[in-house]
């Protein structure tokens, strides 16, 4: 595979968006200094225009008000450059004028306050409405568990800062500069399921609660003993600790009949309030049904009364902690006014994600936007989940023939609906279809239904052939113009078809991207954690800045998503062209800024991460994953040019030892060894090249630094010649061949690998114990000894519900924003209490999805017993390597890790990296062990 295609597959996501500016995108011409060509044959050649530079005409820049620089007349260029300047306070120029009086050649300018007086405004604003954002601007997300309910005082010993998160969502969508309002500050809690609080406060007494009645439903009906329920019957509650699936569980019971047949169940949100209060209180509570649903499987709605509640202050019982979990079960009991159970799973958390969306980023829409995606909740119940169910399905087009759902009653009725309303868009006999459409529709057909078009049409049928065999012979002929009649005999085959609008297509998939803030998850995020599936961590989301402060720069990282996500489908279908084009626009937008895209004297690394939600970002990506295209083709030049750009524009990104690495590669294959050294000497000296790649270009310069080139031994010689203590154990092949992973008989005579075949083989020489992991086990050790500091209150970092590590956790900014957290926590591992610290994090947040950390595959045993063996001045700074630069060193760890015992307390550890016959050290792997043995040497072995 090239190298990035994978990480550039991650980012475009598991759905593929609907492009609605690849046409205007691929036909528009390029500025750019590379001119990459394919001959008739499908080969890379290399013209003399390509060792040209295009430049870009002066009449097309305009100069920044700021700064001073020439920009691109380009709206989403302009707006991303201003932004830039202004969040660097760069002082604007006595000379200069102000933003309105430079026109940019917009249709509306718009007001921009400088950053002295935005500070000034702000600081003032925070101070004058410190107790109202206290009182009344927290929002809270989550189901909070009643054991660890965490108080949100921290918020107040919070510093101001200077760029915070403005909640106005009637305020205007094409003005995101502050207006002078007042800003707040926002709070997320984790995996939540409103964003609406309950005002209600804890005032009453235990005695108060008996009496007080609360509506609800009856849920799980499919699970109950009678299929029918009357209005008016009386119920009662049952606790079900032994239910599989909740151990909260309430059963509703028909309190009419003699043997109380069960109705169903309490809605899990309510149970799990209710369930405590009924073991630890002895509350009982009596009702009656309030209504019948027309389905005998729907929710049923049911009136419960507080009988009796028993509370003597013993057994650990609380009144506090009662009255809180009463105050949490009315919170959910009114949040259930507005989401009857009847609605659909993925229908209520599809207008959650509409909903949340819409709150949290309103200027990124506009007003006709808005007002489209606030229509969809006042459609149908069935007109919702026919769209949803469409959405979320590959398609694009669907047989509205073959629609049929089981909660949804009247799906033709539905699609009449969402067709005036804008959202599907219908195929009829009458439509006009461009040839991509075409294409789509004809994968409908059957084979039969092909095959019977092209005897119809009388062309030659060949009965052996695929289906996309006959459908590029369907389409070949509708191109041609020979074919007018194929889509009505289409649509006498299909009838009406149905598929997403591109409006509501695109809108929504922004929606969802702005929700997620990534491609790999998708609504089936909240099915997970519905059925139990995946359980996320606690954590805060303190939401001071945006991701994207402006509907521009919105736009322009989804126009690279465009371009990312056609480069990768053209390197499916082989379209060299298309490949090479896009890699021009990206080498295009990239060189259309004329300042460096990070400043490395910025003091605000937080800019780092969030740079990665930037249109900048998905290009350089494009632009590696072209890189590694171009070097596979030999075309070494042109991507020597490339990696010149990367380097030149992103200077603080831990990517830049990996381009060096390679630019120092691409010049030694052109016959540049001079060149090659001078690069490799210079990315030693760049803060920003680290650990594997840094070794790399050590090794480099001491292959190529030899006399007459360079007369002096680097300083770092010896250290890279330090001998690694090899051990060659002897094993029966089986297999022998390259490219193959070597296989042998192992001491049982069983067949195994490499790596079990060395555990077998320092059992029996040492009665050393272990595990074949990799990182894997230093993974999960970090995140269960960090669990704590990985999921601590820092602002920013956390943005959804459905995150399983901080944003930040690749950067420098992780261990900088929590240096205070991080060194005490390192100080207890190197006092010796890193095993107490494991078990604690292990029975506390047991199966919470964390990034690195694997539940199933290490077992509290084997982490136990690595931890003990391990000397904590050892595993403290393997510890503090990963918090300071996570991203670098996430990979090459040895393979194996063992131990064993000396006596019930004494231990020690050891680390094997194992290699086959045909197998080498990768640069990684011997930064790795070089580190380890520096540590094995401070600290007096592992």
């Amino acid at each position: 595979m090239l190298t990035g295609r994978e990480s550039l597959s991650r980012l475009i996501g598991k759905r593929r968006r609907f492009l609605p500016n690849l046409q205007s995108i691929l036909s528009s011409p390029i500025r750019s200094s590379l001119n990459l060509l394919s001959d008739k044959n499908g080969g890379l050649t290399e013209t003399e225009s390509s060792k040209g530079k295009v430049e870009i005409s002066s009449s097309d820049l305009v100069t920044c008000p700021v700064c001073g620089s020439k920009v691109r007349g380009e709206d989403y260029t302009i707006n991303s450059h201003l932004d830039r300047c202004l969040s660097r306070r760069t002082k604007r120029k006595l000379t200069q004028r102000t933003l309105l009086e430079l026109n940019f050649g917009c249709s509306q300018s718009k007001l921009q306050i400088s950053s002295d007086e935005s500070e000034r405004l702000l600081s003032s604003d925070l101070r004058k409405n410190c107790s109202d954002y206290e009182e009344n601007v927290t929002r809270c997300f989550s189901k909070i568990d009643p054991r660890e309910e965490k108080s949100h005082d921290q918020c107040r010993q919070l510093p101001h800062t200077e760029s915070v998160k403005q909640i106005d969502v009637a305020g205007s969508a094409e003005n995101p500069i502050s207006d002078g309002r007042a800003n707040t500050m926002v709070y997320f809690s984790a995996l939540s399921t409103d964003n609406e609080e309950s005002r209600n406060h804890m005032d009453g007494t235990v005695d108060s609660i008996s009496g007080m009645a609360i509506d609800t439903f009856i849920v799980g009906r499919k699970f109950s003993d009678e299929k029918e329920v009357n209005l008016g019957a009386n119920i009662s509650l049952l606790r079900d600790p032994d239910n599989i699936k909740d151990s909260n569980a309430i059963k509703v019971l028909s309190a009419s009949s003699a043997c109380c047949k069960v109705l169903g169940y309490l809605p899990l949100e309510l149970a799990q309030y209710l369930s405590p209060l009924i073991e630890k209180y002895c509350l009982s509570f009596e009702g009656y049904v309030i209504s019948v649903p027309k389905r005998s499987l729907d929710a049923v709605p049911i009136q419960i009364v507080c009988q009796n509640i028993i509370f003597n202050g013993k057994n650990g019982c609380d009144e506090f902690e009662a009255l809180h979990l009463w105050q949490k079960a009315l919170q959910v009991v009114e949040f259930a006014k507005n989401r009857p159970p009847n609605t659909t799973k993925y229908q209520q958390n599809f207008c959650l994600l509409l909903k949340e969306v819409l709150t949290s980023s309103p200027h990124l829409f506009t007003k006709d936007e808005k007002k489209f995606i606030e229509s969809f909740t006042s459609l149908s119940e069935d007109s919702q989940r026919l769209f949803v169910r469409l959405y979320t399905r590959k398609g694009p087009w669907f047989r509205l023939s073959t629609i049929m759902y089981p909660e949804i009653c009247n799906p033709q009725q539905a699609v009449k609906e969402l067709s005036a309303t804008g959202y599907l868009y219908l195929f009829e006999d009458t439509t006009k279809l461009h040839d991509d459409e075409m294409k789509d529709l004809l994968s409908l057909l059957t084979v039969s239904e092909l095959r019977d078009i092209l005897c119809t049409l009388r062309k030659k049928c060949n009965h052996g052939s695929r289906k996309q065999n006959l459908i590029a012979s369907l389409l070949s002929c509708y191109k041609g113009g020979s074919c007018p009649v194929l889509q009505r005999l289409i649509w006498e085959r299909t009838e009406i078809c149905i598929r997403a609008s591109p409006e509501a297509e695109s809108l929504f998939w922004r929606a969802e991207r702005l929700f997620f803030l990534n491609g790999e998850q998708d609504l089936s995020a909240f099915l997970l954690v519905d059925l139990r599936i995946v359980k996320y961590p606690t954590y805060n989301c303190i939401i001071l800045e945006q991701i994207f402060s402006n509907k521009s720069d919105l736009l322009a990282y989804e126009e690279a998503i465009e371009v990312a996500q056609v480069i990768d489908q053209s390197l499916d279908e082989n379209n060299f062209e298309l490949v090479l084009r896009c890699i021009m626009i990206a080498d295009s937008r990239i060189s259309c800024c004329p300042e460096k895209l990070i400043d490395s004297t910025s003091p605000d690394l937080m800019a780092i991460f969030r740079s990665c939600f930037s249109a900048s970002w998905v290009y350089s990506k494009v632009i590696l994953l072209g890189i590694s295209f171009l070097e596979c083709e030999r075309r070494y030049k042109d991507a020597i040019h490339l990696l010149r750009r990367l380097l030149d524009c992103f200077t603080c990104d831990a990517r830049r030892g990996y381009w060096t690495v390679r630019l120092s590669v691409d010049l030694e294959h052109i016959g540049c060894p001079n060149e090659s050294l001078s690069v490799a000497e210079a990315g030693l000296l760049d803060p920003w090249v680290r650990a594997g790649s840094r070794m790399a270009l050590q090794r480099r310069v001491l292959r190529l630094a030899k006399p007459p080139r360079r007369w002096k031994t680097p300083s770092f010689s010896e250290s890279l010649k330090r001998k690694i203590i090899e051990v060659h154990i002897q094993g029966r092949p089986l297999n022998c061949e390259a490219g193959r992973k070597s296989r042998f008989y192992g001491e049982d005579g069983e067949q195994c690998g490499v790596e079990q075949l060395a555990l077998q083989y320092y059992a029996t020489e040492g009665g050393w114990q272990g595990v074949h992991t990799e990182s894997g086990i230093w993974m999960t050790i970090f995140g269960l000894l960090m669990w704590d500091i990985l999921f601590s209150d820092v602002p920013n970092v956390f943005r959804t519900r459905f995150q399983t590590a901080p944003l930040d956790m690749d950067t420098d900014h992780f261990y900088l924003a929590r240096k205070s957290l991080i060194e005490p926590q390192l100080q207890k591992i190197h006092d010796g209490l890193a095993e107490e610290i494991l078990i604690t994090s292990w029975e506390l947040h047991m199966g919470a999805a964390c990034r690195g950390v694997n539940w199933d595959q290490h077992s509290l045993s084997d982490l136990r017993a690595a931890v003990s063996c391990i000397r904590g001045p050892c595993l403290a700074s393997l510890c503090r390597h990963l918090a300071q630069d996570y991203r670098s060193w996430l990979s090459g760890m040895p393979d194996l890790l063992l131990w064993r015992f000396h006596g019930d307390y004494k231990g020690e550890a050891k680390l094997v990296e194992v290699k086959g016959p045909r197998d080498q050290l990768s640069e990684q792997q011997r930064a790795w062990l070089l580190l380890l043995m520096d540590l094995w040497i401070q600290c007096g072995g592992l």
